[in-house]
C-alpha cells in the first residue's frame, strides 16, 4: 500500500521503491513547504521517518525539481538501511544523469557533490565526467538548432524483448504504400520547419526490411532536405543482418548516407534463436564485411541480459564487437516493457548479473581505446544500470548526443514519431507524438501536418 499527500511524487516515489528487491508492505508519504524548508515524512511499514531540507526556490519548475529530489533521496536512504542494499545510481530515477550533470555546471556548481548526497557510486560518477568530456565540440545547446528523424516501424520479425509497435513485415507490407505516401508529406513540409541542420536519423524498427525500391523511395524524399546541409551527419539505422544486400548499402552510398547501425545484439547463436532474432552471427559478419568497402562509420548495438547468457558470454560479445574495428558500439541493458513478451514471461528484473556485464563492457571498452559519448537510463531496466554509447575518437554520433541531452529541436516524421521543440533559454521542452500504429497514423495523417506545421511555426 502506497499513500501520498502529493499527487505529483506518486509515481517518482513509487519508482524508488521498486529499485530493491525487498519491498515495505506499506508507505506513507507526507510532505508540507514552509520559509525555505521542505518536510518530507514517511511510515514505513509502521515506522516513521522525518527528513528536513533547505533549497533556494525561484519558480514553480525549481520548487517541484527539489521537492522531487529530497522525497525520492529520502525514501531511497529508508529502504537502502533497511534491506542492506546500494544502487549504483543511487536515487537517481527517472532523469539522465548527464543532463543534471549539465545543470549543476551551469549553475557554478561541481556535479559530483550532489551526485554524492544522492548516493551514486564513484564509478558512474566518472562515467558522466568521461561523458561530458567526450562531449565537448557536440553538445551545443542553441535554438534553432535541429535534427531530423524518420521512422520506419517495419521488421522481419518481433524479438522476444521488444515493447515497440512492430509487426512482421510480410504482415505490414499492404500498408507500406500508404505509409510512404504519408511520408511524402510530412517530409515535404521540412524544409520550412527546420533550423540549422545538424543530422537526419532513418530508424526503426529496421530500415533494411524496407526492399531497394521502397528503400529507396524514402532516400529520395530526404534528398532535398540533405540538399539544405550536405555535410551534416546522415545515419540510416540499417539494423538487423539477415536483411543487408550490397544493393542496399549502395544505394545508401549513393543519397550520402555516412553512418549506419549493425546491430546483431549478441554474438551468441544459441540466444539469437531464444530471442526470436532470424539470423545468426555468420550473417552479422558476411554483413559487417559488405559494409567495409564503402566506408560508412560503423555502430554495432550489444544488449546486456539476454536468454541465459552469462557475463563471460557477453563479455566475448563485447570482445568480438570490438575485434570488427566498428567505431561506434553501444551497450544496452535489457529494458523490459508492456508489449514484451520476455516481461511477460521472466522476472527479468531482479538478475544480479547485469552488473557484472556492465562492469566487463567497461573495461573491455575502455581498454580498446573507446570512451563513453552518450548515455541515457530507462524504467524497467535490468539491473538498475544504463545504456551507454562509446566511440571511437572523433567518431561520435552527433544525432545521438542531441537527441539524449534534448539540446535541440527534432523534427520525427512516421508513425510513432515523437517531435520536439527545446527552449533552451527558458529551460523548456514541448512533445508532439503521432501515432503509434500504422493505420491510425495513416488515418490521421491530415491532422498530422497541421498540429505538426502548427507545433514548429
Amino acid at each position: 500500500m502506497f499513500t501520498t499527500n502529493c499527487s505529483f511524487l506518486e509515481n517518482e516515489l513509487l519508482d524508488v521503491a521498486r529499485l530493491f528487491k525487498n519491498r515495505p508492505e506499506s508507505i506513507e508519504h507526507s510532505f508540507s513547504f514552509e520559509r525555505g524548508v521542505f518536510f518530507n515524512r514517511f511510515v514505513v511499514d509502521g515506522k516513521a521517518f522525518s527528513f528536513e531540507n533547505t533549497g533556494q526556490v525561484c519558480d514553480e519548475l525549481e520548487y517541484k525539481r527539489l521537492e522531487r529530489r529530497f522525497a525520492k533521496l529520502g525514501l531511497y536512504r529508508i529502504l537502502s538501511e533497511k534491506y542492506g542494499e546500494s544502487m549504483p545510481w543511487g536515487a537517481l530515477t527517472g532523469i539522465r544523469p548527464t543532463k543534471l550533470a549539465y545543470m549543476e555546471r551551469e549553475q557554478g556548481r561541481d556535479f559530483a557533490e550532489l551526485f554524492r548526497a544522492m548516493g551514486v557510486s564513484e564509478e558512474n560518477i566518472r562515467l558522466v565526467a568521461d561523458v561530458l568530456q567526450a562531449q565537448e565540440g557536440i553538445y551545443e545547446k542553441k535554438d534553432g538548432n535541429t535534427d531530423l528523424f524518420v521512422s520506419l516501424p517495419f521488421c522481419p520479425t518481433k524479438c522476444a524483448y521488444c515493447s515497440f509497435i512492430t509487426a512482421p513485415i510480410e504482415k505490414t507490407r499492404a500498408f507500406m504504400p500508404e505509409y510512404l505516401e504519408c511520408l511524402r508529406q510530412e517530409l515535404s513540409l521540412a524544409p520550412k520547419l527546420i533550423g540549422n541542420l545538424r543530422s537526419i536519423y532513418v530508424g526503426g524498427g529496421t530500415p533494411f526490411a524496407l526492399d531497394e525500391r521502397e528503400l529507396g523511395t524514402v532516400l529520395e524524399m530526404l534528398a532535398p532536405i540533405l540538399s539544405i546541409a550536405p555535410h551534416c551527419e546522415y545515419t540510416v539505422e540499417a539494423g538487423r543482418p539477415d536483411v543487408f544486400t550490397e544493393e542496399k548499402l549502395a544505394l545508401l552510398k549513393s543519397y550520402g548516407v555516412n553512418r549506419i547501425c549493425i546491430n546483431p545484439q549478441t554474438f551468441s547463436d544459441d540466444t539469437l534463436r531464444a530471442i526470436g532474432r532470424k539470423h545468426t552471427v555468420a550473417e552479422f559478419y558476411r554483413a559487417y564485411e559488405s559494409s567495409e568497402k564503402y566506408g560508412f562509420t560503423v555502430n554495432v548495438d550489444l544488449i546486456a541480459g539476454l536468454g541465459d547468457e552469462t557475463p563471460e558470454t557477453f563479455a566475448r560479445s563485447v570482445e568480438l564487437a570490438v575485434a570488427t574495428g566498428a567505431e561506434n558500439i553501444t551497450a544496452h541493458c535489457l529494458s523490459l516493457k508492456s508489449g514484451a513478451k520476455l516481461k511477460e514471461e521472466t522476472a527479468y528484473l531482479e538478475n544480479d548479473r547485469i552488473s557484472e556485464m556492465v562492469k566487463a563492457s567497461r573495461e573491455i571498452l575502455s581498454g580498446s581505446g573507446y570512451v563513453p559519448y552518450y548515455m541515457y537510463r530507462q524504467k524497467y531496466q535490468v539491473g538498475n544500470n544504463e545504456n551507454v554509447g562509446w566511440t571511437k575518437p572523433s567518431k561520435a554520433c552527433v544525432y545521438n548526443v542531441d537527441i539524449m541531452e534534448e539540446t535541440a529541436d527534432n523534427l520525427a516524421v512516421g508513425a510513432n514519431a515523437v517531435s520536439k521543440r527545446v527552449f533552451n533559454d527558458r529551460g523548456l521542452i514541448e512533445r508532439l507524438a503521432s501515432p503509434k500504429d500504422l493505420k491510425t497514423y495513416i488515418a490521421g495523417i491530415d491532422g498530422i501536418l497541421t498540429k505538426k506545421s502548427s507545433f514548429f511555426a
